[in-house]
């Protein structure tokens, strides 16, 4: 029997519907019953208008385009509060204990381990492989977050009040306390400002990032390191190593100087010093709970003899480590004020060794004399934090456009009479910079005067060797091509006095790049200098976004999987280790989606145990923003990296790769077809969508362009992905596939097409991808923009936009045999229809107000935040911005 939707979820529509009440509440006794009721009869009219009734739609638009403007922006905070709510709602469903069949799947590490072990696998190797991962997410601050962070914490509050209610031993008075609880933080949102006044700086973003640590992975990373040991003790009878640590953690906030003015070298200091200032006071905390607890006498010889035997050995020990931390926490509070003062490290946690030898040291202890229960509580989470955090808390990449560094030994080469190293061809620039590399004397004049920009660079290099290694991540090379861009970098970090071998990371973006990566690194690994520099290891980011922008999301696809094969094959004819770096977005444009699929899709060979993934914007806040979500995420990430490991998918049949082949070209004919040549492509594109207001949301640090003076081509993915997500068209993400995929059709590749979907994990997870995208594709809101917004005379590409929409819709439907868009996902398909009769007004609102800002010179300040909310809403319910 199937489960009509309406007798699924009960759970979740009960907590939807007592959060929509409480702020319905909340609105009525703000601004009275009227106005409450006309928001519900606008939501009563959407959902109606949904299922095709006109005369609800006209009525509903009657109303919005009536709003005066003292209410603009409370009708649009309404709507834009419910749909955060559903939200909170959705994410909590997922770990609650009424949480339905379908949506709360078994843990995939426990599956995973019960799968591998009835294989030829052997227990040890599935240990071995364990002990070895090495999942390193990187935290970026790419202007995709729109909540902001005062109204973060009060989501996770909520949260809190639903996980309480759901206690089953509540009395009566506690029920009313929690419910009371409930409405207090629902009123506080509402009325909370949900739009920042400024833009954040980069050190805003930064300490954006770490709240999410304190407030969620400081407790989800032991509990998920407990639960993963159980499990593998359970199936193997081994335990892991305490310092043991498969996912880490590393941040591009503060770093990313990338198109970012605004990243500077006192930013990442400042953004260091921070970093390691919050894993002080989070440790200090644990440090006193310690102290508290391990009061006990009995201690081994080593620590009795460490603590002269003293009667309390163990609280000896935590109390110096606790006057160290707060000696730290002193001393780098007066860094960041900026007056820095003499300091004896020995007075302070300053390595890691300083808190994890000591800790251990107790550890050890507490087993040898008989406490290993006490042991295995705070002091093994402790270690296990050490293990994951470091006291630098995230370590910090380094990124900067390989053009910058040119540009630096291009001005010292003119300086010093040596010509003009951009004028220079490529062997003529790799043979100058291993000369300069392997040569003993400095480069680099004391007496030279760089201009500001290279001063910059410079002064980012000297910061770099300033820093302990273990505070750092990677430095990585925007728009890298070539090999000299990698040794550029290796130049200038030497000439800066860096002792220690920081990874250097290409990161290949455009469709170009992709194609010539192994080429590249082919080269860089010919050369012996460098070959001796990387150690054995190799890491090479690969672009999603700027690929997808340049070619459509299907040629972007196959260009990043023939890529990493190409490299897995370079590095294991050198017999370097590969770590591909993958620079994912939320939104599936710019390579985002589920992780555990995504991995899985890769090429075999291609992770080995390796990987590194940008997780950015607000899908930081919606996979690891509340503790159990983020055990989750971890145990999904974890299992995927094994699994992709253990059991590698096949490799590509050559009738496979033949089709896809033709896909792809076939499909950035399509996509280049529109973007690059339809001359009135710009102008629609500008007038269709909120492209223009949305670099006035205060979203992120960064400009939206990469040159102020830059056409669409400079555009960044991120506002051109949002942009196209607001009218609903969601177009980078499926413009040239379906296409393509209905060229293969008509000429008799449905059995094979079906055949790769059932058997070839990349393209199975790229259709999933696009049926994703199509069923949050909304042409009717599209074509009501279009009507607005843009002139007559280009309204004929919008037809023929949505015209390419409903081909690729059908080619999947075809390909899938079904009568509409994700069936086979009922939880997904329910979560988006949840959310339109929400969204829908709230396009509907946004495009009048597009249209009255547009014609008008000025406008009120209501009409502008009202607008700014649309936009905050519309991202909201479509789960993705970026």
């Amino acid at each position: 029997m199937v489960v009509e939707p309406a007798d699924m979820y009960t759970s979740l529509r009960s907590n939807i519907g007592n959060l929509g009440q409480i702020l319905g509440d909340t609105m009525q006794s703000h601004l009275g019953a009227a106005f409450l009721e006309k928001v519900e009869q606008i939501r009563i009219l959407a959902k109606e208008s949904r299922q095709g009734d006109e005369s609800s739609r006209e009525e509903m638009l009657a109303l919005l385009t009536s709003l005066p403007d003292d209410e603009l922006v409370p009708f649009a905070k309404a709507f834009n509060q419910f749909l955060n709510l559903s939200n909170l709602a959705e994410q909590f469903h997922t770990i609650s204990r009424n949480c339905d069949e379908l949506v709360c799947v078994p843990d995939p590490v426990e599956q995973l381990l019960g799968r591998v072990l009835n294989t030829n696998l052997n227990k040890d190797d599935v240990f071995n492989c364990l002990n070895e991962l090495n999942i390193d997410l990187v935290l970026t601050a790419h202007p995709t977050e729109i909540s902001r962070r005062t109204l973060i914490q009060k989501y996770a509050a909520v949260v809190d009040c639903l996980s309480e209610q759901e206690n089953p031993q509540l009395t009566e008075r506690e029920q009313k306390q929690s419910t009371l609880k409930l409405r207090q933080l629902i009123a506080q949102i509402w009325h909370t400002n949900e739009i920042r006044n400024d833009r954040p700086t980069p050190v805003d973003e930064a300490r954006w990032g770490l709240s999410t640590i304190e407030a969620s992975l400081w407790k989800a990373i032991p509990d998920f390191l407990r639960q993963l040991n159980d499990q593998v003790e359970e199936k193997t009878g081994q335990q892991l190593p305490i310092d043991v640590c498969p996912v880490k953690f590393s941040s591009w906030m503060g770093g990313d100087r990338d198109g970012n003015p605004f990243v500077t070298a006192e930013v990442t200091r400042e953004v260091l010093d921070r970093n390691r200032h919050a894993a002080a006071r989070l440790y200090l905390k644990d440090i006193v709970c310690l102290t508290n607890d391990l009061s006990m006498e009995q201690a081994n010889t080593e620590l009795l003899a460490a603590t002269n035997n003293s009667s309390e050995p163990y609280r000896i020990v935590l109390r110096e480590l606790r006057s160290k931390l707060r000696n730290t926490i002193d001393f780098l509070n007066a860094r960041i004020e900026g007056h820095p003062p003499e300091a004896d490290t020995n007075e302070l946690i300053w390595n890691l060794e300083d808190l994890q030898q000591p800790l251990a040291m107790l550890y050890r202890s507490l087993n040898e004399s008989g406490m290993r229960l006490i042991a295995n509580g705070l002091l093994l989470d402790m270690l296990r934090r050490l293990s994951c955090f470091g006291i630098h808390m995230l370590r910090l990449d380094i990124r900067q456009d390989a053009e910058r560094h040119s540009d630096v030994i291009a001005e010292l080469t003119r300086y010093l009479g040596l010509g003009d190293y951009n004028h220079w061809d490529e062997r003529e620039k790799q043979a100058f910079l291993l000369r300069e590399l392997t040569g003993k004397r400095p480069l680099i004049p004391s007496n030279w005067q760089p201009s500001d920009d290279v001063a910059e660079v410079i002064k980012t290099c000297h910061l770099v060797a300033q820093q302990p290694a273990s505070s750092l991540g990677s430095y990585v090379i925007s728009m890298a091509s070539k090999p000299s861009d990698v040794l550029a970098v290796l130049l200038l970090l030497k000439e800066s006095g860096c002792q220690h071998p920081m990874r250097v990371v290409p990161l290949f973006e455009t469709l170009d790049d992709l194609t010539s990566a192994a080429d590249c690194i082919t080269q860089l690994l010919d050369i012996d200098w460098y070959r001796g520099y990387t150690k054995g290891m190799q890491e090479v980011m690969i672009g999603y976004s700027d690929s997808a922008k340049d070619a459509g999301v299907m040629a972007a696809a196959w260009a990043q999987y023939r890529a990493q094969e190409q490299l897995v094959e370079v590095c294991q004819k050198a017999e370097v280790k590969l770590m591909l770096f993958h620079g994912r977005g939320g939104s599936i444009g710019r390579g985002g989606g589920p992780a555990h699929k995504a991995i899985l899709s890769q090429p075999p060979g291609s992770v080995d145990g390796r990987i590194r993934v940008t997780e950015q914007g607000e899908m930081i806040r919606f996979k690891f923003g509340l503790p159990k979500v983020a055990v989750q995420s971890l145990a999904l990430y974890t299992s995927a990296v094994m699994e992709a490991t253990l059991l590698p998918p096949p490799s590509p049949k050559a009738q496979w790769r033949e089709c896809i082949e033709r896909m792809a070209a076939e499909s950035i004919d399509a996509y280049r077809g529109i973007v690059r040549e339809e001359k009135d492509f710009v102008a629609y594109f500008r007038s269709a969508t909120p492209e223009v207001e949305l670099g006035k949301l205060p979203l992120g640090s960064r400009p939206a362009k990469r040159r102020v003076d830059g056409g669409i081509e400079s555009l960044r993915a991120i506002p051109w992905i949002f942009a196209w997500s607001q009218n609903r068209l969601m177009l980078p993400a499926w413009l040239g596939a379906g296409e393509a995929l209905q060229a293969a059709m008509e000429r008799g590749a449905q059995p094979l097409l079906k055949e790769m979907q059932q058997q070839w994990p990349f393209f199975e997870t790229r259709m999933s991808m696009l049926e994703m995208v199509y069923m949050k594709a909304e042409p009717n809101l599209s074509k009501y923009y279009e009507r607005r917004l843009v002139e007559e005379d280009l309204q004929h590409l919008g037809k023929k936009l949505r015209d390419r929409l409903r081909i690729g819709i059908k080619a999947v439907l075809s390909l899938t045999e079904s009568e509409e868009l994700m069936s086979h996902i009922p939880w997904n398909r329910e979560s988006v229809k949840l959310r339109d009769p929400y969204i829908d007004p709230l396009n509907f609102l946004q495009t009048e107000l597009l249209a009255r800002t547009r014609n008008e010179e000025t406008s009120s300040e209501n009409v502008q935040l009202a607008l700014m909310l649309t936009i905050a809403g519309v991202a909201a319910g479509l789960r993705n911005t970026g």
